[in-house]
């Protein structure tokens, strides 16, 4: 009888772990597939917002904001935890985006018969937040560059159709609009002064909508390092550099979520991750909410990000003996432009800007980045052993500036100046730089960056040669023009094609 009890216990135990098992596996299983699927203290006393901060600072610990179903103050000291204060604050400002893409497949078949190939529908996953009262969301570019529709969700499940404000791949940052009054502002920090080791708090909702839930959620650590620059993958041209890294898990999903401190205030935009099985493993990037902010301005004010330019150019890559980076050195100032007008000329070392160390030419390019436009920044900088320092307001590169000129339909061209010249790092000091490629002048075979230096054996110096002579042969019998380029360090023919 006791062996046959004994035996009917050891059963109901194997049994038990069995399903204890299952569960676990089929848990694993479950986060496998999603990351696969979806690979694609109380607040501080002053609320006062930074003068050269566009956007007003909202408390969500404010009754009157239906965001949060309870306030910071309401929470008894043993419980009011960064994470549970960064939550009550920043959560209901917290928002899930979808995205639809269509994406044009072509087979083999229909390639070797010049067929059209077939059309699919790509869905995406992202998150956002609001920075203001009126609407308005950040996320990342790669979360909705090229969709052709966005759905924002806020944390009840009420759907808005988003528009696109405008993207900037370059700093992986985005803005879209939804009706005014239906997202809380987040409160918004600042990520100048962060300190390595404070809490840090991701939000996001990486699950998308598997969990049958539309509020975002959150995950905890702390901030494992900041000036973080990364190599983005594939040759992608984004500037991952500056940024804030954290151990708090960032998943597929969150990608333009918030990271918040330990006040509740948003230091950052979730942005990518290092990981080798594609989840997170405790490396995850956030772009600052500094640059985050002066990039939005850009893109509600221009609808596109104005580079900014100094008019200098550094070289880092060289050897010093005393440091694994090498000093910038400023090998070339153009002549009426900001650093030369400051007193900056070749041969100077740039130590500091804005009194943050340049340690290499990334260092120089968030720099400016961060700075924006029409500010005036400071640079420290040694010549001939004695550190002196110069004071100068920052133009637009002169890409952005140039008279853009259409010669054909959706062909942009701009004339190349010797500040074009330093800007791209042409091989050329001449001729007519293509600024855009539409749809409609595909097949001319030119790319952006392209520079015609001849048409049809008559020279081009300017936009303006180039564009009389497409003008002059699309009247002619002839109809056709042969273009010698520029593409990087090559020079040489372009195949033929008729002009209409």
């Amino acid at each position: 009888m006791n062996e046959g009890n004994r035996a009917r216990r050891m059963l109901a135990s194997a049994a038990r772990v069995f399903v204890a098992a299952t569960v676990l596996i089929f848990a694993g299983l479950g986060v496998g597939a999603l990351v696969t699927t979806l690979g694609n203290g109380p607040p501080p006393e002053d609320e006062s917002q930074p003068a050269d901060n566009p956007f007003a600072r909202t408390s969500l610990a404010d009754p009157a904001n239906r965001a949060a179903p309870q306030s910071v103050a309401d929470i008894s000291g043993a419980r009011r935890t960064p994470t549970v204060i960064a939550a009550v604050r920043v959560l209901p400002s917290v928002v899930s985006l979808r995205t639809e893409r269509t994406v044009q497949s072509q087979d083999m078949f229909a390639r070797f018969f010049n067929r059209g190939g077939r059309s699919r529908v790509e869905a995406g996953l992202g998150s956002g937040f609001a920075i203001d009262d009126a609407g308005t969301i950040i996320t990342n570019a790669h979360v909705v560059s090229g969709a052709d529709r966005i759905e924002v969700v806020d944390r009840d499940g009420q759907r808005f159709e988003a528009e696109v404000v405008g993207f900037d791949e370059l700093t992986d940052l985005a803005v879209v609009s939804v009706p005014p009054g239906r997202v809380p502002a987040a409160p918004l920090g600042s990520s100048s002064n962060l300190l390595i080791g404070e809490p840090a708090v991701a939000l996001g909702n990486p699950s998308g909508y598997a969990l049958r839930n539309t509020e975002a959620t959150v995950t905890s650590g702390v901030v494992s390092g900041v000036g973080r620059a990364i190599q983005a993958a594939g040759g992608q041209e984004v500037l991952y550099a500056d940024m804030i890294q954290t151990d708090a898990s960032i998943n597929p999903g969150n990608s333009g979520g918030p990271l918040a401190n330990a006040d509740g205030d948003v230091i950052g935009v979730n942005s990518s991750i290092f990981s080798r099985s594609g989840g997170s493993e405790g490396m995850g990037f956030a772009i600052p909410i500094d640059r985050a902010l002066v990039v939005a301005s850009e893109l509600l004010q221009f609808g596109r990000v104005r580079r900014p330019w100094a008019g200098l150019q550094v070289l880092t890559d060289r050897p010093d003996p005393e440091s694994v980076f090498g000093r910038p050195l400023v090998v070339e100032v153009l002549d009426g432009t900001p650093a030369a007008d400051a007193g900056l000329r070749a041969g100077d070392e740039i130590v500091t800007l804005n009194g943050r160390v340049i340690n290499h030419d990334l260092d120089w390019q968030v720099g400016l980045v961060d700075s924006g436009v029409g500010s005036t920044v400071d640079v420290t900088f040694q010549r001939a052993g004695r550190e002196l320092q110069a004071r100068f307001r920052l133009d637009e590169v002169p890409t952005g500036r140039a008279e853009r000129i259409e010669v054909l339909a959706g062909l942009r061209l701009i004339t190349v100046t010797p500040q074009i010249q330093q800007e791209l790092d042409l091989r050329v000091d001449a001729g007519a730089l293509i600024a855009s490629v539409g749809e409609e002048a595909r097949g001319t075979r030119l790319r952006e960056g392209d520079v015609i230096l001849s048409i049809n054996r008559n020279e081009v110096r300017s936009a303006e040669d180039a564009g009389e002579l497409f003008e002059y042969y699309a009247r002619s019998r002839e109809g056709s023009v042969q273009l010698y380029i520029a593409r990087g360090t090559e020079i040489g023919y372009l195949q033929p094609f008729r002009v209409r």
